[in-house]
This record gives structure tokens, sequence and C-alpha cells, in this order.
């Protein structure tokens, strides 16, 4: 009897260890293939500088030599190479933590095959284009959706005339002086952070510096140094209007870009290992959660009136401008907020080749609400990154629909796993169609 309990015993530990094999085999497998995504993404990025926007790796996967052109074909054949091998562990493996990775370096990589055929000049439409980036498709609007919008800030802004000019001219009211922008900007900052480190506890080294550039075809920018580290640059060569500075805070700092990336590098690659996320592409899905995590991390940090009244209460008396309508020119921003769609239809019109300049500048003047001098600049962002604009919209109404799925009191809990893990767009489309 007991031969045959011991028999027994080891068939079942055998069992158990052959069980596990494949997934220790799977794991060990991914960790080089992880290895030679960062090093692929490295490589395209000696070519296109606007290719990776991040990388706090270890310097053994650097290159150190580039050819003297641009490998495209062996840069595509290498993208087709790495995602079939990543196919074959999500296939076999049992393990869902490696199915995840692999499915979300996949998604990763034919966002690398897209933007290596554009830095070649071969280019597709605005729509299949933007779901080969960024793994989603936003939505169109005709042109009466966004006239009726305007049609709803021409009943709630002051005065007569045409909405833009009106707009603008309550605009204008809140323009923060130049003198007092830093002081502005760093107690927005420090509001924004003081409320993030309410709900997450982040690393006590965490820091980054302020900038103000100009000449940029951005607002504001998040260059993530790695080590907890960010530098956060604010375009000063144009007007920069009182919401910027709540919404800049949180965008590109807290809970936005700078919370993110410090996440991400404490949870999955300091805590976790996964070399993969070491490297942010730019022109990939993950820009998506990016760019509408830091959107809807406004509402997040300053949920319904609260923006309203830290800006009437605190920083508009720093800058010394009186509180009159900025209640109206709050509510009319949010209606400017749903107006930014009509930034993806400049976009689909120029890059399908269905809109002049002119046009573009006009809706953008039009329907976005911006001042000549920024729609102008609003113009060379749109040509330059193309329909990496769905991000800022379409991303932040993924986003909030994610979050907004669970009770209000799970919410930062739910942002938090957001900004923690290798989240696609395509599960958070899922979830969203689960909900309806």
């Amino acid at each position: 009897m007991k031969n045959k309990l011991f028999l027994f015993l080891c068939v079942v530990v055998l069992n158990a260890c052959q069980e596990h094999q494949p997934a220790n085999n799977s794991d060990q497998q991914l960790s080089v293939l992880a290895e030679k995504y960062v090093r692929l993404g490295l490589n395209i990025g000696q070519y296109d500088t606007d290719f990776v926007d991040a990388y706090y790796g270890p310097d053994s996967l650097k290159p150190t030599s580039r050819q003297p052109v641009f490998p495209k074909d062996s840069f595509l054949q290498a993208v087709d190479t790495l995602k079939a091998s990543l196919q074959q562990i999500a296939t076999n493996t049992k393990n869902d933590t490696v199915r995840v990775r692999a499915d979300w370096m996949m998604r990763q990589l034919t966002a690398f095959s897209r933007r290596i055929k554009i830095f070649s000049g071969e280019y597709s439409t605005f729509d299949a284009e933007s779901k080969e980036l960024f793994d989603a498709v936003a939505p169109t609007y005709p042109e009466h959706y966004y006239q009726s919008l305007i049609a709803k800030l021409d009943s709630l802004l002051p005065g007569k005339g045409p909405v833009a000019d009106r707009f603008q001219q309550l605009a204008n009211h809140f323009i923060i002086s130049p003198n007092k922008l830093d002081t502005v900007f760093k107690t927005a900052i420090a509001e924004a952070r003081k409320r993030t480190l309410q709900h997450y506890p982040l690393p006590a080294d965490e820091t980054f510096t302020l900038e103000y550039v100009s000449g940029k075809p951005w607002m504001g920018y998040n260059w993530y140094k790695g080590h907890y580290t960010s530098l956060i640059q604010i375009s000063a060569d144009l007007k920069i209007f009182i919401e910027k500075a709540i919404d800049l805070a949180c965008h590109e700092g807290y809970p936005g870009h700078h919370v993110y990336n410090m996440l991400l590098e404490k949870n999955l690659y300091h805590d976790k290992g996964w070399v993969e996320i070491s490297l942010y592409p730019l022109f990939s899905p993950q820009s998506l959660i990016a760019e509408g995590s830091a959107n809807y991390g406004i509402e997040m940090a300053f949920p319904g009136e609260e923006k309203t009244t830290f800006t009437k209460n605190v920083l508009l008396p720093l800058v010394g401008i009186d509180t009159t309508g900025i209640t109206t020119y709050i509510k009319a921003l949010t209606i400017k907020g749903a107006l930014n769609y009509a930034r993806n239809e400049v976009g689909r019109g120029l890059i399908n080749g269905t809109m002049s300049d002119s046009t573009a500048l006009r809706w953008l003047l039009d329907y976005t609400l911006l001042n000549k001098e920024a729609a102008d600049k609003g113009l060379l962002f749109v040509k330059k990154n193309r329909s990496y604009i769905i991000n800022y919209n379409y991303g932040q109404d993924l986003i909030k629909n994610y979050i907004t799925a669970v009770p209000e009191e799970k919410r930062w809990e739910r942002f938090g796993h957001l900004l923690s893990n290798e989240i696609t767009p395509a599960s958070l489309l899922k979830a969203d169609s689960a909900r309806k």
C-alpha cells in the first residue's frame, strides 16, 4: 500500500512539473522576444526621430551601429517575424499573463509596421492608419453636428456677432500674463499632485523639471526620462488661458503622463522585469491610453465644479484677474471640448486629400474656436502627427467609458489599474461593448 501511495505521489509531482514547465518556457521565450521588440524599436528610432518617446531600459539593448540608408524592408520583415513568434506563444500558452503581454506587443508591432511605411512615404487613409497605429477608429461626425454645438454656444455666450469672436472676447479676459505664468503653473501642478497623492502612493524620489519653450507645434509636452523623472515643457510663445494651467498640470503631470510613466516603470519594469514597457513608441496603441488617460485625468483630479472653484478661488487671484464670467467660460469650454472631434475631420480631410489647407484652417477657426495663431499651430500639428489626434478626444472618451462603468468610489482604483498595466484600446472597446 505504501509503495502504491509513493508511486501515486510521484506521478502527481511529475505531472505538476510537466504542467508548470510550459509556463516557465513561455515566460522565458517571451522575455527574449521582449528584448528583440525593444532592440527593434530603438533601431527604428535611429532614423525616425519621432519614433521613440521614452526609453529607460538597459543600455545593452541600444543599437551600436546603423546602416546609411533606412532599411525599410528589413525592418518590416523583422516586425513580421517577431509577431509570428509572439502569436505562437500566445496560442500555445496556458498562462494568461503571458498571453496578455504577447498580445500587447503584437498590437504595438502592427503600429511599428505602419509607422515604418509612413516614414518611407507609403500612406493609407486616415481611418486605416489610425487603426494600425492606435488600434482604434474614431467616429465620424458631419459638419451639422459641429454646427449644433456652435448653436449651443451661441445661446450661452454674451453679446452678438460670430460665435468664434464672442468666445474669443470672453477667453481674452482670462489670459495668464507672462510674468505670472510660472507661479500659476507651479500652483496648479502642486494641487494636481496633492489630489493624486490622496489616491496613489508615488515613488518617494519622483520629480519633474518645468521649462517654457517656443517654436513647438504643441501646447505642452512631457519628456519622461526614467527613474521617475520628467521634463515638462510648456509653449510660452502663444497666449495661455487660465484653464490651461489645470489642464496641462493634470495632463502632463498628475495624474497624467508623469504618473502613467512612473507607474508603468515601477510596477511592470522594476517589480516584474517586463523589459518591453521600458520602450514607449509614440505612434502606437500605448499613446491612445496615454493621451486618453491624461485628458480624462483632469476630470479625475478636478471632478464636477472643482475645476471652476479652484480657478475662481486660487488661480485667478494669483493672476490678478477678477472672476466675472468664469462660470460661463468654463461651461463654454465644456462644449468646446466636444468640438475637439472637429480636429479629426481636419485630419481625415488633409490625409485623404478631400480638404484643402484653407478649408482645414476654416474648420479649426470655426469649430475648434482657436484663435488665428493657435489655429495655424494646430494645422502644423495635424500635418506632422496625422491620425495621432484621435488619441486626445476618442481616447479620452474610451477611458471615460471604462472608468465610469464602475461605481464612483471605485473609479480611482480602476484608473490606477489602467495606468499600471498593459491595457490595449481593443480591451477598452471590448469592455465598452459588453456594457452596452
